[in-house]
């Protein structure tokens, strides 16, 4: 594909995004993040020239290895994956934008003691296992406004901007929604929280209907 041609096909996700925007509200914004989990540099920086700016990846040392690579281009990383504690030096060293995936209670713990060491902050998303599915993680809706609120209290140097989640992994689009709903619901309770994370190149358009403001969009945009 050359690059005009790619070009075109972006334009054309870029359009569905629009679509899906539009049914909510013309005042709705939503941000593109560019999963490049199984794409190359030279795949980021295609893309990039195409007028893409934020990426996210899902292992510490492949985001460490590409914002190295890349580190001449302005993208904005953010760090989508489970993090293990002997993995969060890593990741502060690497400092990125939005990491997307804080999970417990217990991580916000270990991050916080970490952030404070090196005298740093960090912008966060709650995530949230909507679907209470056992392959995810993420907290349980029932307990994501008070864990959400503890994390403010008890971890200064994390910046909470809003909630994430993945959509429930079924067929069936009414327990999708359903998923993407639970999380909106909690977004709306949060004072002050910015981003409600949803929607993947399968579901996206459906996230954004239930509320999504940020995308995070993999295959679709490298056009695997």
């Amino acid at each position: 594909m050359t690059q005009t041609e790619y070009k075109l096909y972006i334009d054309d996700v870029i359009r569905r995004v629009e679509s899906a925007r539009l049914k909510v509200s013309e005042h709705h914004i939503v941000k593109i993040v560019a999963v490049s989990k199984y794409s190359t540099a030279d795949d980021i920086e295609r893309l990039y020239h195409i007028g893409q700016r934020a990426f996210g990846e899902n292992k510490v040392q492949d985001l460490r290895e590409k914002a190295k690579t890349l580190e001449d281009l302005p993208l904005e990383w953010h760090f989508i994956g489970n993090l293990q504690k002997n993995k969060i030096n890593n990741l502060l060293d690497i400092n990125p934008a939005l990491f997307q995936a804080l999970d417990s209670l217990e991580l916000a713990h270990e991050l916080q003691k970490k952030l404070v060491a090196k005298e740093m902050t960090l912008d966060c998303l709650l995530q949230i296992n909507s679907a209470k599915e056992e392959s995810k993680h993420g907290l349980m809706p029932e307990v994501a406004l008070e864990v959400y609120k503890q994390i403010q209290n008890e971890c200064p140097n994390i910046h909470l901007k809003g909630v994430m989640s993945i959509g429930a992994h079924s067929d069936d689009e009414a327990v999708v929604r359903k998923s993407f709903e639970t999380t909106y619901d909690i977004f709306t309770q949060l004072e002050d929280a910015s981003i409600c994370s949803m929607g993947m190149s399968g579901d996206f358009e459906l996230a954004i209907e239930c509320g999504s403001n940020m995308v995070r969009l993999g295959s679709i945009m490298f056009n695997r």
